[in-house]
Parts: C-alpha cells; structure tokens; sequence
C-alpha cells in the first residue's frame, strides 16, 4: 500500500465512457501500435474536454476494459500478447502518464499487459496512475474465462508480489483505491479482501451488456458499495469498433455509488462524460466511525468463514505453471471443476 498523508475531504470523479477501438484486424504489432496511440490521443483530448465541463476538482477519472486494444477474439496467447499486450514501463504508460501529470488527475483504467516474471503469459491489468505520471497500483484480475490469472501461476506469482500485490490497495490524497476488473464485480471476495486492506473507493473498469432492467453485475455494482461502505465508479465502453461482434453491445450505463448504495450519476449509451459525481470522504469516514446496525464493516466475523474458503474442490491453482497451455485449457480446467463438483454432491 502506498501512503501518502494529504487528505481531501471531496473531489469529483469521473466514469469516462469512451468507445474501445479493437486491435484485433492490425496485421502485426506495428499496425495494432498506431492505432493504440490513436487510442490515447483521442483520450487526452477527450479528458482535457471533460474536466474543463466538470470543474478543476475532478481529480480522479476511471476509463473502460479494453480501452486500448478490445480483446482476444481466438487468437492464441503468443499471437495476443505480441500483437497487443503492453510492457509494463511501456511507451503506453508513459503517454497516459502525461495526461494525469498535466491535468493533475489520477487515472485509471485496464490493458492486457507483459510480465517478464512469466514469459509466454499476459496478465488483464488494472492500473493507477498519479499526478506525478506515476503508475502507483498494478492489480492483475484473479477471475477470468480465457485469460491467464495469477492464480494460474499463484505460487510463482506469491513469491514475486506476495498477497499484497495480489490485493493491493494505494493509500492516497483522494482516498485508499483499489480496482475491480469487469466481471469480477460479482465476485465478493475480491472486493472483500481489498476492503479489509482499507480500499474506500472501487475503481471499476468494465465492458459490459448495458439494460433499463437491473443486471446481474449492477446489482453487484450497490451490493459491493453497501457491505464494503465504500464508493464505486464504474466505467463502461461506448461500444467496441473494429470487431464483428455489433459495436453497441457493450455500450452504456457508466456509474459511481457510494457507500450506501445511492446511484449519484449515471450515463445512457454512447460516449460520454455524463457520469460524474462528487466523492464525499469526509462522510464515508463518518459512516465508518459511527458505531450501530448500519456500520457492516467493522461486524464482519472473518474466523467464522474462513475453513469454508479452505476447501480444495473449486477451480485449482497453478495449472499454468509448469507447461505450455492454449485457449482450450480453460474451458477443460472448468469442466473438469464441474465434474469434481458434480461427483461430491455439490452442485
């Protein structure tokens, strides 16, 4: 957890919905390149508009899953992470880095990323960046369908990062932030353990189906502002250009909530700054602090859950530790989950 002791009471914060532009067509890593720093121009350009609109207290901005380069749509591991996949002090990070350094923001977001800890994988990653241009939080998504986890290489990846890294949490001027990666908003444990590390705001970067009726992920979205008392700001895309999959599937309904389930801003489809809202500190500290019913933080009986967690039937660790895996290894890896659970009677 990085510390920093200047607190701000209120800030506002933005869920930028901006539209992701797939780099799956580029022929090679050049082409698929050009058009990442397309990507991140349109998005210095758009981020300077809508903090001029917002006001020059919007100090932390959240941008969507795949914001860079859409995702892998079959191309094997090799071909995506040359093709697609950042390096971790990267040109990339650099740019962004600019943009939060010159407008003072902390920037958030998730790109496929390179490790040199593990070569032959990529890790889904979400990241912060600080005024200073720094990247102060690197959190690798643990839960996901068709990409490499560290729970994939969870002994390796323990001596490299240790749990910390794992969950990390970056104790800042705005708050103690932490990500979620997409999907895993469903997830409570994730968020859990992040809040017992003191995370106060959820940074949400996702890319998902957008409805009037309430969904799966934001019923999770208040569900995880409530028990954890913490903020949610959740940044969807305006859709996915350059994929055969229709462009408005993934289109709209960015939102922040705060820690008592109140939706404060929201979006419809389409790119747009619309979601902004102010982030009261001061009165989440309050809530935290105030003894009774309502204050399911500081109820929480950790002990009481924690032998369940042991059991050793669910999805198994370190199954990309040792050898060469393609795409079919995760659909494999669940079904054989499934008939392990099956045979036990437990599901």
């Amino acid at each position: 957890m990085s510390a920093n002791t200047d607190h701000l009471d209120s800030f506002r914060a933005l869920a930028l919905q901006v539209t992701s532009h797939a780099v799956n067509q580029a022929s090679d890593r050049t082409q698929a390149q050009t058009l990442i720093q397309n990507t991140i121009h349109r998005l210095g350009q758009q981020i300077a508009a809508s903090i001029a609109f917002i006001g020059f207290d919007c100090r932390l901005i959240v941008l969507p899953e795949y914001f860079l380069t859409g995702f892998p749509l079959g191309e094997s591991l090799a071909v995506w992470a040359e093709k697609a996949c950042i390096e971790m002090a990267g040109a990339e990070y650099e740019a962004l880095g600019k943009i939060a350094q010159k407008h003072r923001i902390f920037l958030a977001g998730n790109a496929y990323e390179l490790d040199a800890n593990f070569p032959g994988l990529y890790f889904q990653t979400c990241f912060v960046i600080d005024p200073s241009g720094s990247v102060i939080l690197r959190y690798r998504r643990l839960n996901s369908m068709f990409a490499p986890t560290p729970h994939d290489v969870w002994d390796k990846y323990l001596d490299c990062y240790g749990l910390e890294g794992v969950f990390p949490v970056a104790k800042t001027e705005i708050g103690n932030l932490a990500a979620l990666a997409s999907e895993e908003i469903l997830y409570p444990e994730v968020a859990r353990c992040l809040a017992m590390r003191g995370a106060e705001i959820f940074l949400h970067s996702t890319s998902e189906v957008y409805s009037k009726n309430l969904t799966p992920k934001d019923a999770a979205k208040i569900s995880r502002a409530v028990e954890n008392m913490a903020y949610v700001v959740s940044a969807n895309t305006a859709g996915i250009a350059n994929s055969p999959i229709p462009i408005a599937s993934v289109d709209g309904g960015s939102k922040i909530i705060d820690h008592r389930g109140i939706v404060l801003a929201e979006t419809g489809s389409g790119e747009s700054m619309a979601a902004f809202a102010e982030i009261d500190l001061a009165a989440l500290k309050r809530d935290r602090h105030r003894p009774g019913l309502n204050n399911l933080l500081s109820r929480q009986r950790f002990e009481l859950y924690a032998d369940s967690y042991r059991q050793p039937h669910f999805y198994p660790a370190n199954t990309m530790l040792e050898s060469d895996v393609d795409r079919k290894h995760f659909i494999r890896t669940q079904q054989e989950t499934i008939e392990r659970l099956a045979k036990l009677g437990l599901i």
